[in-house]
Protein backbone atom coordinates (compact mmCIF):
# COMPACT_ATOMS: atom_id res chain seq x y z
CA UNK A 1 0.00 0.00 0.00
CA UNK A 2 1.36 3.37 -0.95
CA UNK A 3 1.46 6.27 1.48
CA UNK A 4 -1.18 8.11 -0.57
CA UNK A 5 -3.52 5.11 -0.39
CA UNK A 6 -2.98 4.74 3.35
CA UNK A 7 -3.66 8.45 3.86
CA UNK A 8 -6.83 8.21 1.77
CA UNK A 9 -8.04 5.18 3.73
CA UNK A 10 -7.23 6.89 7.05
CA UNK A 11 -9.35 9.88 6.02
CA UNK A 12 -12.24 7.58 5.08
CA UNK A 13 -11.88 5.77 8.42
CA UNK A 14 -12.07 9.09 10.30
CA UNK A 15 -15.13 10.13 8.26
CA UNK A 16 -16.82 6.80 8.99
CA UNK A 17 -16.11 7.26 12.71
CA UNK A 18 -17.61 10.76 12.64
CA UNK A 19 -20.70 9.47 10.85
CA UNK A 20 -21.09 6.69 13.40
CA UNK A 21 -20.75 9.18 16.27
CA UNK A 22 -23.30 11.53 14.69
CA UNK A 23 -25.73 8.67 14.15
CA UNK A 24 -25.35 7.49 17.75
CA UNK A 25 -25.94 10.99 19.07
CA UNK A 26 -29.01 11.41 16.89
CA UNK A 27 -30.39 8.04 18.00
CA UNK A 28 -29.95 9.01 21.68
CA UNK A 29 -31.65 12.38 21.12
CA UNK A 30 -34.47 10.73 19.17
CA UNK A 31 -34.97 8.12 21.89
CA UNK A 32 -35.13 10.87 24.53
CA UNK A 33 -37.62 12.87 22.46
CA UNK A 34 -39.77 9.79 21.81
CA UNK A 35 -39.72 9.01 25.51
CA UNK A 36 -40.80 12.56 26.37
CA UNK A 37 -43.61 12.46 23.79
CA UNK A 38 -44.73 9.06 25.05
CA UNK A 39 -44.89 10.40 28.60
CA UNK A 40 -46.90 13.43 27.44
CA UNK A 41 -49.35 11.15 25.64
CA UNK A 42 -49.72 8.81 28.61
CA UNK A 43 -50.30 11.71 31.00
CA UNK A 44 -52.78 13.33 28.59
CA UNK A 45 -54.87 10.15 28.45
CA UNK A 46 -54.69 9.71 32.21
CA UNK A 47 -55.85 13.31 32.60
CA UNK A 48 -58.69 12.75 30.11
CA UNK A 49 -59.84 9.50 31.70
CA UNK A 50 -59.78 10.88 35.24
CA UNK A 51 -61.54 14.10 34.34
CA UNK A 52 -64.16 12.28 32.25
CA UNK A 53 -64.98 10.13 35.31
CA UNK A 54 -65.00 13.20 37.57
CA UNK A 55 -67.30 15.08 35.20
CA UNK A 56 -69.67 12.11 35.02
CA UNK A 57 -69.78 11.86 38.82
CA UNK A 58 -70.13 15.58 39.40
CA UNK A 59 -72.87 15.96 36.79
CA UNK A 60 -75.39 14.27 39.06
CA UNK A 61 -74.47 16.29 42.16
CA UNK A 62 -77.05 18.57 43.71
CA UNK A 63 -74.57 20.78 45.55
CA UNK A 64 -70.98 21.89 45.38
CA UNK A 65 -70.14 19.93 48.53
CA UNK A 66 -71.52 16.72 47.03
CA UNK A 67 -69.70 17.45 43.79
CA UNK A 68 -66.38 17.83 45.60
CA UNK A 69 -66.99 14.63 47.57
CA UNK A 70 -67.84 12.80 44.33
CA UNK A 71 -64.70 14.11 42.61
CA UNK A 72 -62.57 13.04 45.56
CA UNK A 73 -64.22 9.62 45.64
CA UNK A 74 -63.46 9.13 41.95
CA UNK A 75 -59.84 10.12 42.46
CA UNK A 76 -59.54 7.80 45.45
CA UNK A 77 -61.05 4.96 43.42
CA UNK A 78 -58.85 5.54 40.37
CA UNK A 79 -55.76 5.49 42.56
CA UNK A 80 -56.92 2.34 44.37
CA UNK A 81 -56.86 3.99 47.78
CA UNK A 82 -58.79 2.04 50.38
CA UNK A 83 -57.28 3.73 53.42
CA UNK A 84 -56.31 7.22 54.51
CA UNK A 85 -53.00 8.81 55.37
CA UNK A 86 -51.93 12.37 55.99
CA UNK A 87 -50.47 12.66 52.48
CA UNK A 88 -53.60 11.22 50.87
CA UNK A 89 -55.87 13.52 52.86
CA UNK A 90 -53.78 16.52 51.80
CA UNK A 91 -53.87 15.45 48.17
CA UNK A 92 -57.64 14.99 48.23
CA UNK A 93 -58.15 18.40 49.84
CA UNK A 94 -55.92 20.00 47.19
CA UNK A 95 -58.03 18.27 44.52
CA UNK A 96 -61.23 19.87 45.88
CA UNK A 97 -60.93 23.03 43.71
CA UNK A 98 -60.91 20.78 40.64
CA UNK A 99 -64.23 19.25 41.71
CA UNK A 100 -65.58 22.73 42.43
CA UNK A 101 -64.52 23.98 39.01
CA UNK A 102 -66.16 21.01 37.29
CA UNK A 103 -69.36 21.58 39.26
CA UNK A 104 -69.39 25.30 38.44
CA UNK A 105 -68.65 24.57 34.80
CA UNK A 106 -71.55 22.13 34.56
CA UNK A 107 -73.99 24.16 36.66
CA UNK A 108 -76.29 26.58 34.94
CA UNK A 109 -75.14 29.52 37.01
CA UNK A 110 -75.03 33.18 36.15
CA UNK A 111 -71.94 33.66 38.31
CA UNK A 112 -68.67 32.94 36.53
CA UNK A 113 -66.59 30.18 38.10
CA UNK A 114 -63.61 31.21 40.21
CA UNK A 115 -61.33 29.11 38.02
CA UNK A 116 -61.83 27.08 34.89
CA UNK A 117 -61.41 23.33 35.09
CA UNK A 118 -58.19 23.63 33.11
CA UNK A 119 -56.81 26.27 35.50
CA UNK A 120 -57.84 24.33 38.61
CA UNK A 121 -56.33 21.10 37.28
CA UNK A 122 -53.13 22.86 36.19
CA UNK A 123 -52.82 24.47 39.65
CA UNK A 124 -53.33 21.08 41.30
CA UNK A 125 -50.72 19.44 39.07
CA UNK A 126 -48.26 22.29 39.69
CA UNK A 127 -48.78 22.03 43.46
CA UNK A 128 -48.20 18.27 43.38
CA UNK A 129 -45.07 18.48 41.24
CA UNK A 130 -43.68 21.36 43.31
CA UNK A 131 -44.41 19.59 46.59
CA UNK A 132 -43.51 16.01 45.62
CA UNK A 133 -40.92 16.68 42.90
CA UNK A 134 -42.67 14.27 40.56
CA UNK A 135 -45.67 14.58 38.23
CA UNK A 136 -49.04 13.70 39.75
CA UNK A 137 -49.82 11.29 36.93
CA UNK A 138 -47.03 8.96 38.08
CA UNK A 139 -49.39 7.87 40.88
CA UNK A 140 -51.40 5.97 38.28
CA UNK A 141 -48.43 3.67 37.58
CA UNK A 142 -49.31 0.96 40.03
CA UNK A 143 -47.39 -2.27 40.08
CA UNK A 144 -49.69 -5.24 39.65
CA UNK A 145 -47.88 -8.48 40.45
CA UNK A 146 -48.42 -11.33 38.08
CA UNK A 147 -50.41 -14.16 39.51
CA UNK A 148 -49.88 -17.62 38.18
CA UNK A 149 -52.69 -19.13 36.22
CA UNK A 150 -53.82 -22.37 37.77
CA UNK A 151 -56.11 -24.77 36.01
CA UNK A 152 -58.10 -27.17 38.13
Amino acid sequence: MTPATASFLDALHVAAGRAETAEGQYRREAAQRISALERERVFAYRRLNLMRAVADAVAGSESEELAVASAQAILRSKLGWNSDSEARTELLSRFAPVGQAVFCGLAASEEPPVASVEEALAAFEAWYEGDRRTPFWILFEQYVPETPRVDF
